[in-house]
């Protein structure tokens, strides 16, 4: 199983064949090239199908990677949304944690040069999963999509454009819009709300955002593009902090390494899928999200001032009224519940994180 810890380099699984189980759809000329990572056996052996991309000395400028776990109804739009990429120097490579739903069916539909495949032969933790789908790029760049959400056409040619002009900055971000289960727009123009995270920012700057907001003010992982150097250098995702989480305390653990950069621009697609939370994981997740603020002010002491703490318990109400409001978003999009979500999440149906 893969796994991080903080100052270990991520490595890359051991890689086996995938015994014969592509399907193709659509004729193409290429081939894609496929990898199952097996957790007993532990050898590693050579697909006989190798695309033109993959047999490149010169690696690609970046990666979109994409943790596959049940995501049958959405993957497909996901995909279509990387490969609709204004900027074409990328490779995407989709890590299937051993899905049973036809998800991974639906991938090996695509025969594209572009697109990798990797398996799990076992269902590994999602934070394990993030990880290693990460240690399975090979680009100096990486933007990590959750398999139902989107991104729109221009934001890899954004992103790639700040990171070659800021070589200091470890990871860019912007702002998404929420979306229901048909891909509605629900609420515009999320995250990176207050002019202190627009353009280059530093680790304090961004750690008193964060513990002033009581969330999450950086951005979703479709949101944000960063250095594969600087995610090995602090280890990847943190393990010992909640999968709630793991975007904003990537996003923070990062800024040890470089500067963050906020883009205005809105280029991605959050997707609030139907059923996705109950009234125990709501509970869960607020407690989450609230230790994860208290290590924020423990581990960056030397930066977080009491005025931050005051206005980010003074806050606290709000966030929990906003986490409820976007998991009522999160149901059936013709329930009642859903509308009215979508009602308060609606511009000026309700104080926003720019009053922070």
């Amino acid at each position: 199983m893969a796994s991080a810890l903080c100052g270990t380099p991520v490595t890359p699984p051991e890689l086996l064949c995938p015994h014969g189980r592509r399907r193709n759809l659509t004729p193409c000329h290429h081939r894609r090239h496929h990898t199952c990572v097996d957790h007993k056996a532990g050898v590693k052996s050579d697909d006989v199908c190798v695309t033109p991309r993959s047999a490149e000395i010169t690696p690609p400028s970046a990666s979109v990677c994409i943790p596959l776990f049940q995501k049958r109804d959405y993957i497909a739009r996901t995909i279509d949304s990387v490969l609709e990429q204004t900027f074409t120097d990328f490779e995407l490579v989709v890590l299937d944690n051993a899905s049973t739903d036809g998800s991974s069916e639906i991938v090996d539909g695509y025969d594209d040069p572009r697109v990798r495949v990797v398996r799990h032969t076992e269902t590994v933790p999602m934070i394990a999963n993030f990880n290693a789908a990460v240690a399975a790029t090979r680009a100096p760049l990486v933007k990590v999509l959750n398999a139902d959400d989107l991104v729109e056409p221009e934001a890899l040619e954004r992103q790639v454009e700040v990171m070659d002009a800021e070589p200091d900055v470890a990871v860019v971000s912007s702002r998404h819009h929420l979306v229901d289960d048909r891909d509605r727009i629900v609420a515009r123009d999320r995250t990176l709300r207050t002019p202190d995270l627009i353009g280059r920012q530093d680790r304090a700057t961004v750690v008193r955002r964060v513990v002033r907001h009581g969330g999450n003010p950086l951005g979703v992982p479709g949101n944000m593009l960063f250095r594969r150097s600087a995610f090995d250098q602090v280890g990847g995702f943190p393990t010992d902090d909640d999968s709630f989480v793991l975007d904003v305390a990537l996003a923070v653990r990062l800024t040890t390494t470089g500067d963050f950069y906020g883009l205005p621009q809105t280029l991605s697609r959050f997707r609030l899928a139907s059923g996705s939370e109950s009234g125990s994981d709501r509970r869960h997740h607020l407690r989450a999200q609230r230790a994860f603020v208290r290590g924020l002010r423990r581990d960056h002491a030397d930066v977080v001032r009491c005025q931050d703490t005051a206005r980010g318990l003074a806050r606290w109400p709000l966030t929990w009224l906003r986490h409820h409001v976007l998991m009522s978003a999160a149901s059936d999009p013709d329930g009642r519940a859903h509308r009215l979500a979508a009602r308060v999440l609606a511009p000026g149906g309700c104080r926003d994180d720019r009053h922070a």
